[in-house]
């Protein structure tokens, strides 16, 4: 993906000094250019190069202006090239614009009317790759589900920072989705089109995860073999994710804030830094500050990291997000176990809306993988849960009976607590649910369940849930 200060244009003539003379001009007004004398040679240049124009002569030996044009447009969508024609030929060069050239130039062209020309395609290419880093941005945060006010906040922030350069740290517990925000981020990046290397810094030991990182050469230690690029090397022009780094050590976490500050990397057993582009996301379940304050993760690493932090909400914390992420959920697991189901049932909703969730969308999506592997129906029924959810929830007390309690008005025959039968009574579960964990704060409620505050009022008159 070009920045926005890259102006390179390629030039396609079989004419050395015709050539010569538009490059003297186009590199007087800030171009880099690249030639090539056919249309054959510049399909051969055209991976090396990121391009914002092409500038082709309509008539060459080998492959002709109007070929190369098509193939250019197959290669690289979206590419303004400009068709350099003798004055006699006008009209190829308009059937050419017909078939998405850019726009044409009559030989020999003016000075200034070349420079005006390469000017508005510059600014067309500038708009082009403007457009698909917004569509990358856009589709960065596809896979988050969820509409809640504190998702939606998660969102935001992911499609604000994605386009920066700054380091960035992802909070969450176990299960959240923090690959994912990762994923999000570098989608919504200038780096898009370069790698996303990730590395779990829990998974090795530190002299494993040392060399895994940084690389190493042959000869090394015992097994060296031969010389083998670090992920720092891989991520080069791209992304480095490094998730669970709260669990590197101490020693390792030098060695990165090194490679942070001066953009080198030490392959083990090499005498020479190597310079690295790598833009750094990292990710921890554990309270970084508390591991600063106990001496067990280092200070100015932590600063360095924590440039913007995004913190991912537990599931308990977006209740109202399961429907959603329940159906998502069971179109991807019963495609991927042949099943074909179409919903659960009112009663399995309201289990899962009042269990805890400790290992959060993970632990839902495998619940979920288990009910649907032993279904015999479309709709999964409550008894499909896991004992452990079952259970729990089992020895929690029903929010609905401490809700009609201190909610009925006096006089009036509390609503029934047994398990919802209906949609209706699932509905008014989840209210109770999102009212309990908010404190009965109206605001804060609506937020958790993603809806308006008029519409949690009206869903709340429906069910009797009002205060006195």
């Amino acid at each position: 993906m070009m920045t926005p200060t890259d102006k390179n244009i390629l030039i396609v003539d079989d004419e050395p000094p015709l050539r010569m003379l538009i490059r003297a001009v186009l590199e007087s007004d800030g171009w880099n250019v690249h030639e090539a004398e056919s249309g054959e040679q510049a399909l051969q240049m055209l991976p090396g190069l990121s391009l914002n124009a092409a500038l082709i002569d309509m008539r060459m030996d080998g492959m002709d202006g109007m070929t190369l044009l098509k193939e250019l447009h197959g290669i690289v969508p979206g590419l303004p090239v400009i068709m350099l024609t003798a004055y006699g030929n006008v009209n190829a060069a308009v059937v050419a614009m017909k078939h998405g050239a850019f726009d044409y130039l009559t030989k020999p062209a003016d000075n200034e009317e070349l420079k005006a020309v390469m000017a508005k395609a510059l600014d067309y290419s500038r708009l082009v790759d403007e457009n698909e880093r917004l569509k990358s941005a856009a589709g960065a945060t596809e896979e988050m589900i969820g509409s809640t006010q504190v998702m939606r906040n998660v969102k935001e922030l992911i499609e604000q920072a994605g386009p920066s350069e700054a380091t960035i740290l992802v909070l969450g517990e176990s299960g959240t989705g923090k690959e994912l925000v990762a994923e999000g981020l570098h989608k919504a990046s200038l780096r898009a089109d370069k790698p996303l290397i990730k590395v779990n810094c829990a998974a090795l030991p530190g002299d494993l995860l040392e060399s895994e990182l940084f690389g190493y050469m042959k000869g090394a230690f015992t097994g060296a073999a031969t010389n083998k690029p670090g992920r720092f090397q891989l991520a080069s022009g791209g992304t480095l994710f490094l998730d669970e780094i709260g669990e590197m050590d101490p020693v390792l976490q030098a060695k990165i804030l090194r490679a942070l500050q001066e953009k080198v990397v030490e392959p083990l057993g090499s005498v020479s830094p190597v310079e690295t582009d790598v833009r750094i996301i990292a990710a921890t379940n554990r309270n970084l500050k508390e591991e600063v304050e106990k001496g067990t993760f280092r200070e100015d690493l932590y600063y360095r990291l924590s440039v913007l932090e995004i913190r991912i909400p537990p599931l308990r914390e977006r209740i109202g997000d399961l429907p959603a992420l329940v159906a998502y959920l069971l179109e991807k697991l019963g495609r991927k176990n042949n099943k074909k189901v179409r919903s659960v049932s009112p009663a399995f909703l309201d289990v899962l809306s009042r269990y805890d969730w400790p290992g959060n969308v993970r632990e839902l999506e495998n619940v979920l993988e288990r009910a649907i592997i032993l279904s015999r129906s479309e709709v999964l029924g409550h008894e499909l849960l896991p004992p452990q959810v079952q259970n729990h929830v089992a020895k929690t007390p029903a929010p609905a009976a401490s809700a009609t309690a201190s909610e009925t008005p006096a006089g009036k025959t509390p609503p029934a607590a047994a398990s919802p039968s209906s949609l209706d009574d699932a509905e008014r579960q989840a209210l109770i649910t999102a009212l309990e964990a908010n404190q009965h704060h109206r605001e804060r409620t609506a937020d958790a369940l993603g809806i308006s505050r008029r519409t949690l009022q009206y869903k709340l008159k429906k069910y009797g849930l009002t205060r006195r």
